[in-house]
């Protein structure tokens, strides 16, 4: 729980719930979600770099097979198009792009900071709902034959999957959420900034965050990624005890993130404590609107396909989000 939240202070009541055990991708994508997301696609708003006959805008014009440019090989990419002789050379394998294959990159940004690992009573940690949306999204975007990667981070980033289009990507994202710890405080400017040069081709970028920090911070960093000419979603992932506040008795919040221990009457704060939460959320819905970034709240205690199909439905048909 946060009782400060844009100056950081990071607290905890109740299970957080485990991040530690293996999971499989059963308990990532429940199929009665995906069939509520069947049909929608994950369109991008903007050109993008590459060509899809009818889904996506391009900047090339017609349709060409011929080669655009080399890319470092990635887990889970189509070992035929390797150029062998870039690896006779350089002792580096880098495959081949063309036009026709450049499709649209979508570019999943999960915070494993250790707020995420906050839980009210009967939730999902918010690190485990942003993997099962992350693993949903992921699956719709393999799906529609466009390229999808993964960036874990905290307050640096931790590990980076490259966007691939081929079908054992969404195994290589599952396998990656695995390894996220969720440990370390938040640092969104520097890992913003730090994601924003690595994603050199223009795509889609969705963050899946609890947007603990700065909010004046947070922003600068989004608007970096729309500097790069990225298409940016911001999925907002809350527990509705942090809003709501509905702590009754004395109660030791915890700190998450090397901050102490504070115990405190919790009626005594409640107001203030829910004037602050909600400052917080309207600085950073208004820097998204001002940023042309789209914004979706996401809390934990929702089942997932309901807000991520209403949005999916909304993009589709043009409409501004947040």
């Amino acid at each position: 729980m946060e009782s400060e939240k844009n100056k950081g202070f990071d607290a905890s009541h109740g299970p957080k719930g485990s991040e530690t055990e293996v999971i499989t991708p059963n308990d990532y994508l429940d199929p009665q979600n995906l069939a509520k997301l069947q049909g929608l696609d994950l369109v991008a708003r903007r050109a993008v770099e590459g060509y899809v006959s009818g889904l996506h805008k391009s900047p090339y014009h017609g349709f060409s097979v011929e080669f655009a440019e080399h890319r470092e090989y990635a887990p889970g990419d189509d070992i035929r198009h390797v150029d062998w002789k870039v690896w006779s050379k350089t002792d580096k394998l880098y495959l081949k792009l063309y036009e026709e294959e450049t499709n649209l990159l979508t570019y999943l940004l999960l915070d494993t900071s250790q707020s995420m690992e906050y839980a009210s009573e009967g939730n999902v940690s918010k690190l485990m709902y942003a993997k099962m949306v992350a693993a949903s999204l992921a699956y719709l975007v393999l799906h529609q034959s466009d390229a999808v990667g993964l960036s874990t981070f905290d307050s640096r980033v931790v590990r980076a999957l490259k966007p691939s289009g081929q079908a054992s990507q969404l195994k290589e994202i599952i396998n990656l959420m695995n390894q996220a710890p969720g440990r370390e405080k938040t640092n969104l400017t520097t890992v913003f900034h730090d994601l924003a040069e690595r994603s050199k081709r223009r795509g889609l970028i969705v963050v899946l965050s609890d947007l603990f920090d700065d909010p004046d911070r947070v922003v600068a960093g989004l608007k970096h990624f729309r500097h790069r000419r990225h298409d940016v979603v911001v999925m907002h992932v809350l527990d509705p005890a942090e809003l709501s506040f509905p702590f009754r008795q004395t109660t030791e919040f915890k700190g998450l993130e090397g901050l102490g221990d504070v115990q405190v009457d919790p009626l005594t704060i409640r107001q203030a404590y829910q004037a602050e939460i909600q400052n917080f959320i309207e600085a950073i819905k208004r820097g998204c609107r001002v940023a042309d970034i789209d914004y979706l709240p996401l809390m934990t205690d929702q089942n997932l396909a309901v807000p991520i199909s209403a949005y999916l439905r909304a993009r589709q048909s043009g409409r501004k989000v947040g």
